[in-house]
């Protein structure tokens, strides 16, 4: 059953009639409905194009957050193989927001780190909705470490709406924990590819994408900030999140002329919700093809054109 976003409604009618004449015909089976149909079906792909041709910033959220869009574990289970899951910061505890393991990527070996947010009630209490902790980002130290020292390339699945803003997490030291995975991924000297699947908010989400590649889906969103949180500090009002959406300039598309992601995956027609196993398929051709481009390089020129790529970010707006 699809899950029909606000802007969607128009589009929910018609499909919805269309499944309605079929359950019908089902239960009569002198009843002959397949032209009405099928013009609904196509007016309804034509409705679709429509919305999705020219979504706005704040439309781009939402379709980012759509509860429908395949998952970390979703494309870990699709597109890894031998994958062995590594658990717990030798600390503290183990942060179910944040899943990673060794596996192997079209036979390669690599570590795979994400923000897993889960799929149902249950699941989303247990992922704390994909806010991890700071155990979770020491866990990522750690499996980066371990990558490290064996020469394993990391990919990392980007999908949080920040770290998690608790009193125990502050407690345990939050933004310190966000601070030493970032430099991490800064000091790595294996090639750090990252993958926006869906909202990139945050330290949460910059702790795993200061990276030598950047890509995103094409209705992902990577921000400093929610727009939710943007408009309540600078408008003292969180309803004008539209406007702190277009002011943040937070869409793939966006980003891409900023010079900040390397890579747009196209989504299939509708989102990334609409046909999981087409998106993780275009996101298992975009890794392989990163990764590809890291051949033959020598680990301090991997390291070295990280760090320039992240000093040069907005050298051209100080510059003006």
């Amino acid at each position: 059953m699809i899950q029909y976003l606000e802007f969607e409604k128009p589009l929910s009618e018609i499909e919805g009639k269309a499944e309605e004449l079929r359950a019908m015909a089902r239960d009569n089976d002198e009843m002959d409905v397949e032209i009405e149909a099928t013009a609904l079906d196509k007016k309804a792909a034509d409705l679709l194009d429509k919305l999705y041709k020219d979504l706005t910033p704040w439309r781009k959220c939402q379709v980012a957050r759509h509860p429908d869009r395949p998952h970390c574990q979703d494309y870990i289970e699709a597109l890894f193989t031998e994958y062995t899951p590594l658990a717990g910061d030798r600390n503290f505890a183990d942060d179910h927001a944040v899943m990673g393991g060794i596996a192997r990527l079209d036979g390669r070996p690599v570590m795979v780190i994400g923000h897993e947010k889960g799929n149902d009630t249950k699941s989303r209490i247990e992922r704390n909705f994909g806010m991890a902790r700071p155990e979770g980002y020491r866990k990522a130290i750690r499996l980066m470490d371990l990558a490290n020292r064996f020469g394993l390339p990391v990919i990392t699945l980007v999908d949080t709406p920040g770290a998690y803003p608790g009193k125990g997490a502050e407690e345990r030291g939050q933004s310190e924990a966000i601070a030493r995975s970032t430099e991490k991924c800064l000091d790595l000297s294996v090639p750090l590819i990252s993958v926006v699947i869906g909202e990139g908010g945050s330290g949460g989400a910059v702790a795993f994408a200061t990276a030598n590649r950047v890509v995103m889906l094409e209705h992902s969103i990577y921000s400093v900030i929610s727009p939710e949180g943007c408009a309540s500090i600078l408008w003292k009002d969180g309803g004008k999140m539209r406007e702190a959406a277009e002011a943040l300039r937070l869409t793939a598309q966006n980003l891409k002329e900023l010079g900040v992601c390397d890579e747009v995956i196209v989504e299939p027609r509708g989102g990334a919700q609409r046909d999981n196993a087409a998106a993780i398929k275009s996101v298992g051709e975009a890794l392989i093809r990163q990764l590809d481009s890291f051949e033959g390089k020598k680990p301090d020129a991997i390291r070295k054109a990280r760090r320039t790529k992240y000093l040069a970010l907005g050298s051209k707006g100080l510059a003006a």
